[in-house]
């Protein structure tokens, strides 16, 4: 009986720390979410949400252009391999316009971001904690959950639906590049095509996804440079979780908005 309780304890202390681990992204959420009012009520320092949109918009913006116009290529080359053994090559023209606003636009955008901005918010508050500031905010009685995640938040969930937007039309470009070059579509059909099989409803559906996918990279990142042990090697293993976790996340998040699609009908 003793023996079978010394093991019962010995298995308690093994996952002891995974149900630690476990709850402490709850209680971040938690925190973060308690400092909502105070900050409706008081305001951010407009300072840093510029510097992030800055960050988040304006200098993610090549990189998002260049990666969705590229994918947008890719996508109609292998449409068009496999359509013309049909006949068919005209319909690239509505897989690439439906997949790249409801699909694939939203979730390069995520995954440029994931490494753009997720990892420098993790470099960044892991920095600050190795250097004692985020002590020094707390002794002057300034939260670090209002003071350093909410200026973050509000720069990506603004700046991400507007990168998805441009995705999405550099996503379209691409295709159309290789549809006009390649299959020899004119330009005036591809054009008149992609305005046919294309809806408002598919263009808010897909940038919808960029709000879910906003929060949970910032607040990946934010929770990873919290959480990042207090010398050089852990602030880079906190923006390496932070990336992959993002990943995680994004993907699994896509998915689950995916299927709420299609039991809603679209």
């Amino acid at each position: 009986m003793k023996h079978r309780v010394e093991q019962l304890k010995a298995i308690s202390r093994r996952f002891r720390p995974l149900l630690q681990d476990g709850t402490r992204p709850v209680e971040f959420i938690g925190r973060v979410a308690a400092e909502v009012p105070p900050l409706l009520r008081h305001g951010m320092r407009r300072r840093d949400f510029r510097y992030y949109m800055d960050l988040c918009g304006v200098q993610a913006l090549p990189i998002v252009l260049l990666i969705c116009l590229l994918m947008g290529m890719v996508m109609a080359v292998n449409g068009q391999i496999q359509l013309s053994k049909l006949g068919q090559e005209i319909f690239v023209v509505d897989a690439v316009g439906f997949v790249v606003l409801k699909e694939l636009g939203p979730l390069m955008v995520a995954m440029v971001l994931t490494g753009w901005a997720g990892s420098a918010f993790a470099a960044e508050i892991g920095t600050m904690k190795l250097d004692e500031q985020i002590s020094a905010l707390e002794t002057m009685g300034i939260r670090p959950e209002s003071f350093l995640v909410f200026p973050k938040l509000t720069a990506m969930l603004i700046s991400m639906p507007v990168l998805t937007v441009f995705g999405n039309v550099a996503g379209i470009v691409g295709g159309m590049l290789i549809g006009v070059t390649i299959m020899k579509i004119p330009f005036v059909a591809y054009w008149t095509r992609t305005i046919e099989v294309l809806d408002v409803t598919t263009f808010l559906l897909g940038t919808a996804k960029s709000i879910p996918f906003a929060i949970l990279i910032t607040l990946a990142g934010c929770y990873c440079g919290f959480n990042a042990a207090n010398n050089s090697q852990g602030v880079g293993r906190g923006a390496t979780k932070a990336v992959v976790a993002s990943i995680f996340l994004v993907v699994v998040a896509d998915v689950l908005i995916t299927v709420l699609y299609s039991f809603i009908g679209y």
